[in-house]
């Protein structure tokens, strides 16, 4: 098959629907299939990958990063144009998410749509218009393109729930299929790098959050939650992974800790972040936006147990799992669940085991892969034997 992916959200940045993309990409190309990215131009930034064109964009940098896609380009639709695309699968229901409805309508062939986003929780990145306003509006039109699109897909059930409540169609065709991960990304780690780099000591319990430092994570909860353990046990430590416009603020505020005690490592590469996983005891997120939590599998694929809110996508994962706590939105109940793997190594190592048991179960890349393949062959014979 000849896919054609479009999407707002690419590489460098490394955010969730990013993660998803590549994850997907390399599985269905080992499969023989060629897989063709629509992206925004990223000012600095070198594609090594000769399937991957971009649109011009404009360099926004508003709490992030994020270029905007201009959804039109003669030179990318020449190049369009001479690929013999058999499916096109938009990540978006906006910007270049039209660019992909139209270019599904003009040759013919079945538009996959993949909800990533409960848009509704990312609205602080609208400036200016009302929050209340600036929801209803995206969500709106999430939902209209979505009912447009030949195929849905979702990572979770949670979030099936609540699309399908909103107004997508009830009869409309709605897969269940989360992003896997790339095994290999994870082989070969060295804990003892990390835990050495930050001067940690053998008796030390190390909390781990990797996180978009940012509001709809959820972020001071944690910090909010854990303060009380960090002033009395100087064993303990938190080890802060990521950047977002709240690092500072969070770094200012909790400055009392000493930098042993509450460490922020900032922005770490994709191929060291398995190091950072390894050199952790027990991980925490409190994100209540998540629409699956591939952060939380691959700290589960780690084998860190994990303290989270019972929240979507999230729950999806962790639910029946033995692989950690899930905890209400209360601090003193996230802290106690934090504070029973803390006085318990035992349990910490076996809910560790059962979380890489899980994911070797259901979350690898291949296994979702050939889930995504069937999904496409599926609908390229559905769409064909409709038009004939």
């Amino acid at each position: 098959m000849k896919i054609g992916v479009f999407t707002n959200n690419y590489l460098p940045n490394i955010y969730g629907v990013t993660t998803s993309i590549e994850s997907f990409r390399f599985e269905l190309e080992k499969r023989g299939h060629q897989v063709f990215i629509f992206a925004p131009f990223f000012k600095g930034y070198q594609d090594i990958n000769s399937n991957v064109f971009r649109y011009p964009s404009l360099d926004l940098q508003y709490k992030i990063r994020f270029p905007l896609p201009i959804p039109y380009s003669r030179k990318i639709s020449k190049i369009i144009q001479k690929i013999d695309l058999d499916i096109i699968h938009s990540q978006h229901p906006n910007l270049l998410g039209n660019a992909a409805y139209y270019w599904s309508k003009k040759k013919k062939i079945p538009l996959v749509f993949t909800w990533h986003t409960l848009y509704d929780h990312y609205i602080n990145f609208v400036p200016i218009i009302p929050a209340k306003l600036a929801s209803k509006w995206i969500i709106k039109k999430a939902v209209n393109y979505a009912n447009k699109t030949d195929q849905i897909i979702v990572p979770t059930n949670s979030v099936k729930k609540i699309i399908q409540k909103w107004g997508v169609f009830s009869k409309k065709t709605i897969e269940i299929l989360p992003t896997g991960i790339n095994e290999n990304n994870f082989k070969n780690f060295n804990k003892e790098k990390i835990r050495n780099k930050y001067g940690f000591k053998k008796n030390d319990v190390v909390l781990l959050l990797v996180s978009r430092l940012t509001e709809e994570k959820n972020v001071e909860f944690i910090f909010q939650s854990l303060q009380p353990l960090l002033e009395t046990n100087n064993n303990i430590k938190f080890l802060v992974v990521g950047e977002g416009y709240l690092k500072k603020y969070l770094e200012n505020k909790y400055a009392k800790f000493n930098k042993n005690q509450i460490i922020f490592s900032g922005l770490i590469n994709k191929k060291e972040i398995k190091n950072y996983y390894a050199a952790g005891d027990i991980f925490v997120y409190a994100s209540e936006s998540e629409t699956q939590g591939l952060i939380i599998i691959e700290a589960l694929y780690m084998q860190l147990p994990v303290v989270a809110l019972n929240a979507s996508g999230v729950t999806d994962v962790l639910s029946n799992s033995q692989a950690g706590i899930l905890t209400k939105k209360n601090k003193d109940e996230f802290r106690q669940a934090v504070q029973y793997f803390i006085n318990n190594k035992k349990e910490r190592i076996l809910k560790g085991q059962k979380g890489k048991e899980l994911v070797l179960e259901k979350y690898t890349a291949s296994i979702t892969s050939e889930k995504l393949e069937n999904i496409y062959q599926k609908n390229i014979q559905k769409y064909y034997h409709s038009i004939k």
